[in-house]
């Protein structure tokens, strides 16, 4: 209101004061004089009701182009005023371009985003006090923010390690890119190249820092594993192949007319090979077991159905050796996940392989719903009636190479790597294996994997 009186004022208030100033001097009648000053003031209060509502009008345009709300072209109500209506023109015509620049930006921000999702390497976006603003699908990926947002935390540890700290204040400082190596400790160890750029001038959102991650561990797994494959392969494939070479040369000389002799070292030349075979084919098993140890797996497994599966493909063999293969199972379904079907499988198949070697009358494959801490999962337990084990020895179980009794390992086909390969498999899937002995009480060992 007080708006529209300062604008009559000043539109109606010099002819008002002219009509008053002609009254004052007798120039004009009292009763003329006051008819045409209320005309007067009549007129400005309506032109000055008019002007304001074109301006406010004119403003509301340009509040909406100014908080980026459209659409900013749409039909400005007429006006009776020549000059706003012209003024009215030259605002949509400005209105349009604005929307037209801000759907151009607002399709490149998308294809931006589209981009930096569709980037395989991780890359975090972190604002001036260094806390997490934005994840790309990799990061999220590697980090396990879809499954847990617990997982924070292993940012966390990955924003609070030393090298990236440092990585961090020598950008910001600088204002030039830096890079680390580091690995980054937890249930898995990671080892991540780092790359961090400091942003100039800060993203919209606050972005201050970039950094791109690039996962070495697949890498630097398969170079250890090079290295270690020529160690334990050559230390384990050295008896058997020894002894092939043996019986090769006994065959050529003294035993070359013995018919006797031949069938008994052809025999022994068999089992070693088969020998030789096993471990090269747990070799590789092992290799591709840890190549796919840091990419979690996908989809769901039905335990039960698994479970079943594997035993019934392995009752010949416990049939042969005369061990009864119990199944405890429960009869509706298990759901594990996320989690790679086949290689839960292995890890049945790996457990109850050595359940029998060891086994004297029984084996009993049990399967229940359990939980780990806060942790919905599923359970499998292989128990066996053998000689048990030391305590001494259940730490190390899951050793490359590692037996009890290596002699008698070796003896009962045992490689020495199939619980390798099952603390990898579960390494991968978070899971985890307890195994529980006593001497002459048998063993149990027990798989927790997370609940589909």
């Amino acid at each position: 209101m007080g708006g529209l009186f300062a604008t009559t004022l000043l539109i109606g208030g010099a002819p008002t004061l002219t009509l008053l100033t002609l009254a004052a001097l007798g120039e004009l009648r009292a009763g003329t004089a006051a008819l045409a000053i209320a005309l007067c003031l009549a007129s400005a209060l309506g032109l000055a009701r008019l002007w304001l509502a074109a301006l406010s009008r004119l403003a509301a345009v340009l509040r909406r182009a100014a908080d980026e709300e459209g659409p900013f072209s749409a039909p400005l109500p007429p006006t009776r005023l020549p000059a706003i209506g012209r003024i009215d023109e030259g605002l949509v015509r400005l209105a349009r371009s604005l929307e037209a620049r801000a759907a151009l930006v607002s399709r490149l921000r998308a294809s931006d985003e589209a981009i930096v999702e569709a980037l395989p390497d991780p890359l975090l976006i972190l604002g001036a006090d260094r806390g997490l603003l934005r994840a790309n699908a990799a990061a999220r990926r590697v980090f396990g923010l879809q499954r847990d947002e617990s997982a924070r935390g292993d940012i966390g540890a990955l924003l609070r390690h030393p090298l990236m700290a440092t990585a961090l204040d020598r950008a910001l400082a600088d204002s030039a890119p830096q890079s680390t190596e580091l690995a980054l400790p937890g249930s898995l160890t990671r080892e991540l190249s780092a790359q961090v750029l400091a942003l100039d001038p800060p993203l919209a959102d606050g972005g201050k820092l970039l950094i791109v991650l690039t996962d070495r561990t697949s890498a630097r797994a398969v170079e250890r594993m090079r290295v270690d494959f020529v160690a334990n392969a050559s230390h384990e494939l050295r008896t058997p192949l020894a002894s092939i070479i043996g019986f090769i040369e006994t065959l050529r000389g003294p035993a070359k007319d013995d018919t006797v002799a031949q069938e008994r070292f052809l025999g022994i030349m068999a089992e070693q090979s088969e020998r030789m075979r096993r471990l090269i084919d747990d070799l590789l098993g092992l290799s591709r077991v840890e190549i796919s140890e840091h990419q979690a797996p996908e989809g769901k497994a039905e335990l039960i159905v698994l479970l079943k599966s594997e035993a019934a493909a392995m009752e010949p063999l416990f049939a042969a050796k005369g061990v009864r293969l119990v199944l405890a199972l429960p009869e509706g379904p298990l759901l594990a996940g996320p989690a790679d079907g086949d290689q839960l499988a292995q890890v049945a198949r790996n457990l109850l392989d050595n359940a029998l070697r060891h086994a004297t009358g029984e084996v009993r494959l049990e399967a229940a719903p359990a939980r780990l801490g806060p942790r919905e999962g599923v359970t499998f337990t292989v128990r066996d009636d053998g000689p048990g084990i030391g305590k001494e020895h259940l730490p190390r179980l899951t050793e490359r190479f590692y037996r009890v009794d290596k002699g008698r390992g070796r003896g009962v086909g045992n490689t020495g790597l199939g619980l390798a390969i099952v603390k990898h498999i579960l390494a991968r899937h978070r899971g985890q294996l307890t195994i529980e002995s006593e001497i002459g009480l048998g063993s149990a060992f027990k798989v927790w994997v997370p609940g589909g």
